[in-house]
């Protein structure tokens, strides 16, 4: 059976477009890609990385949750190091009180930015990730149905269903799905190496919980479709562009796609950002199906979270158009 299709938005503002675009351009996306028939729709927590809007992730969530109907939508992921479990739960018992039955929570333990924003953020706290199995704790404490004589409650939140998931790109992750019984997402589209390991791990320590009695494999990709392989290959250079400036340490927006990377980087270069994009599925619509078919059969993917971020918007919901024609999204 084929997994199921699902976005994660980076909320970009490409060279020449402001950040209100990228709000109004997230919005049509979700309006989209519901038409289209995709499971859900995820946006990710980054803080002062230039050219990506997602720093305040509850707010966008209940943006998109407004102007669609029935899509899910949520994190992709909340990275909890950052804030408190209470706030969160309040947060997000909000959002699933305004849109019931639509919220998800995905959690990561990164900072979702530098060392220097990092700090900024969690101020005179120590934590670096270490205490994530506690926090994550903390946070489903706060939507349990409260006992007699809690003083402590998130309200709203207490007592709200907002399914939990488990983000990241280690085998810490996989080994904290497995034994919370969480389904997992790891981040293949920009960290793949260790991806393999991770879901063989983790499908090898479930443990069956309240919530799921199986493992579900979630697999982040990028993806680039177009209508002939050649476009495809030629659009893909804005995400070659964009990864090239991360790896230099001068993140710059995404780019206008370019005829040639001849002359722009190294071999070196090239090398790693190749390496950080193996899992990426270019090409035309039989080429994206192959593509997404391999990655399938080797990750055990029971839903794919694509991102599709290109430089127009208008080949951006193209692409994810083509991605549902080839697949059959409105058909699972």
């Amino acid at each position: 059976m084929n997994a199921k299709l699902s976005v994660l938005d980076l909320v970009i503002y490409p060279e020449g477009r402001t950040i209100a675009d990228a709000f109004h351009a997230s919005r049509d996306l979700a309006r989209h890609v519901e038409k289209l028939g995709y499971t859900r729709y995820w946006m990710a927590e980054h803080h002062n990385l230039e050219g990506i809007a997602s720093a305040a992730t509850s707010i966008l969530i209940g943006y998109i949750a407004e102007n669609t109907k029935s899509l899910r939508v949520g994190s992709g992921g909340i990275m909890l190091p950052n804030h408190s479990p209470l706030v969160i739960a309040e947060q997000f018992g909000t959002l699933a009180t305004l849109y019931p039955g639509r919220i998800d929570l995905g959690l990561g333990r990164a900072p979702g930015t530098d060392q220097m924003t990092m700090r900024a953020l969690r101020r005179d706290s120590g934590a670096n990730g270490d205490d994530f199995a506690e926090l994550i704790a903390e946070l489903s404490y706060y939507f349990e149905k409260a006992g007699p004589g809690q003083k402590l409650k998130a309200i709203p939140g207490e007592g709200v269903d907002v399914p939990l998931y488990i983000l990241g790109s280690s085998l810490y992750s996989a080994h904290l799905a497995a034994r919370l019984g969480r389904p997992y997402a790891f981040a293949g589209h920009f960290a793949p190496q260790m991806m393999l390991e991770a879901f063989a791990l983790y499908q090898r320590e479930f443990r069956p919980s309240a919530v799921l009695q199986k493992p579900y494999n979630m697999v982040g990709v990028a993806v680039v479709a177009a209508p002939t392989d050649e476009e495809a290959e030629f659009l893909a250079t804005s995400l070659y562009i964009r990864f090239l400036s991360l790896i230099r340490g001068t993140l710059r927006r995404s780019q206008p796609p370019v005829k040639s990377m001849d002359g722009l980087w190294s071999q070196q270069e090239e090398d790693a950002v190749k390496s950080m994009m193996k899992t990426v599925v270019i090409g035309g619509p039989d080429k994206v199906k192959k593509g997404l078919l391999a990655l399938q059969k080797s990750t055990g993917a029971d839903e794919f979270i694509i991102t599709s971020d290109l430089y127009e918007q208008d080949h951006r919901l193209r692409s994810y158009s083509l991605i549902a024609e080839s697949w059959g999204a409105g058909t699972q």
